[in-house]
């Protein structure tokens, strides 16, 4: 109990030199809290033009919308692309507003994270020049003691006045507690902000390669017709002509196999591995499944497959075990792509491909190069309805076209 007491009264004596002051000496407080309110101005400030761009952008999705009812038209069809384009810009400017606040909120993370780690550091001080103070007069005497007053009645006011002085250090503690809570919560916000960036940073490079497409799927129809309404239509009928013949030789291909198998070539398809994998290293989908935006949808009917991101002559691996059902490639610009048949009635087509390294009847295993990508117009198996290199990707379930990201881990 004499030692309880001693300790309270050195703590009282020494909190009159550490607490009525100012413990805690914070010289740049003002400075960082103008920069925290500069900060969440300029934050403001993008969050209000981020808010302006998605008016903009709205804008602009119900025109591409109503151009869509459109009759097909090269001068439509072109009015379409100079919308999309216009929007894809809108889409870049917002992401890159979004990393601008994301930047200026992760700056004021830190700002407000290192504040804290500077309080914490001299909390932690302090309390330790505390404790060693009352380390070293833990052998205080009563007699010592009460000659720090001048009599019994100040001694007995000054014990109570240290049972309220205990509870300021109490508060002190709990407060400092407090701040390495909110700076383990400001870490775990900074860690996030981080990776909202680096989502930005690729939805951006996506939004780009966008813009790209659009802007090359525009100079492939102008030099392809010349800015002739005539050459236009001839296109679109050309078009339709290819993705027909093309849709009716898979048919017939995969039908006449599957029935000429014998008993063991059946059995070693349903036994080998049927999980559809990616023929090309994984990346962005420009034209999905039945996409509403695929340029001739209104000529030759939903987009039945998913169109790949692939540079030129990116290595095509077989998506699962199978066989090669059919092979249109002649080196020429016409249309150009592989058909695989799987076991579970699945079968993958791989189209607009620059070149083939299987052939008719051979057996493949999953990651089995096939052959290369292309679809830049103008060269060898591209065909007329590519406008920029990719891998057009198809999965068939029992002969019928079904959605390939379904499959697709």
């Amino acid at each position: 109990m004499r030692n309880k007491i001693l300790k309270l009264l050195i703590l009282i004596l020494v909190l009159f030199g550490f607490l009525s002051g100012t413990p805690f000496v914070f010289s740049q407080t003002s400075s960082i809290d103008a920069e925290i309110n500069e900060l969440n101005l300029k934050i403001q400030n993008q969050k209000k033009q981020i808010e302006e761009l998605k008016i903009k952008q709205s804008e602009y999705q119900t025109q591409i919308e109503a151009k869509r009812r459109d009759r097909i038209t090269l001068n439509n069809q072109l009015a379409l692309i100079e919308t999309r384009l216009a929007k894809a810009q809108l889409d870049i400017d917002s992401v890159n507003l979004e990393i601008d606040k994301t930047n200026l909120e992760i700056q004021k993370t830190e700002i407000e994270a290192n504040n804290l780690d500077t309080r914490i550091e001299e909390g932690k001080q302090h309390i330790t020049n505390l404790l060693r103070l009352v380390y070293k007069q833990d052998q205080m005497t009563t007699i010592e003691m009460l000659l720090l007053n001048e009599s019994l009645s100040d001694f007995l006011n000054q014990a109570k006045y240290l049972e309220d002085t205990n509870k300021e250090i109490k508060n002190s503690v709990e407060e400092l507690r407090a701040d390495k809570d909110r700076l383990d919560n400001n870490k775990k916000i900074l860690n996030k902000k981080n990776e909202e960036l680096l989502a930005l940073k690729k939805q951006l490079k996506e939004r780009e390669d966008s813009l790209h497409y659009e802007q090359e799927n525009k100079t492939y129809i102008l030099e392809e017709t010349k800015s002739s309404e005539k050459q236009y239509q001839e296109l679109l009928a050309r078009v339709k002509r290819e993705q027909e013949q093309a849709a009716a030789e898979i048919s017939s291909a995969e039908s006449l196999i599957r029935k000429k198998m014998s008993q063991k070539d059946q059995q070693r398809l349903q036994d080998g591995n049927n999980n559809i994998d990616w023929p090309v290293p994984r990346n962005k989908i420009t034209s999905s499944f039945h996409d509403i935006d695929y340029p001739y949808r209104k000529i030759i009917g939903e987009h039945s497959g998913v169109d790949i991101r692939a540079a030129q002559g990116t290595t095509i691996t077989a998506a699962a075990d199978g066989y090669v059902a059919k092979v249109k490639f002649d080196g020429s610009k016409n249309y150009a792509y592989i058909m695989l048949i799987h076991g579970d009635g699945l079968a993958t087509v791989y189209g607009h491909v620059s070149a083939v390294y299987v052939t008719v009847d051979q057996y493949v295993v999953q990651g089995q190069a096939i052959g290369r990508s292309g679809g830049t117009p103008g060269t060898t198996g591209a065909g007329s309805t590519t406008t920029g290199p990719h891998l057009h990707f198809e999965v068939r379930k029992d002969g019928l076209p079904v959605n390939p990201e379904n499959y697709l881990p």
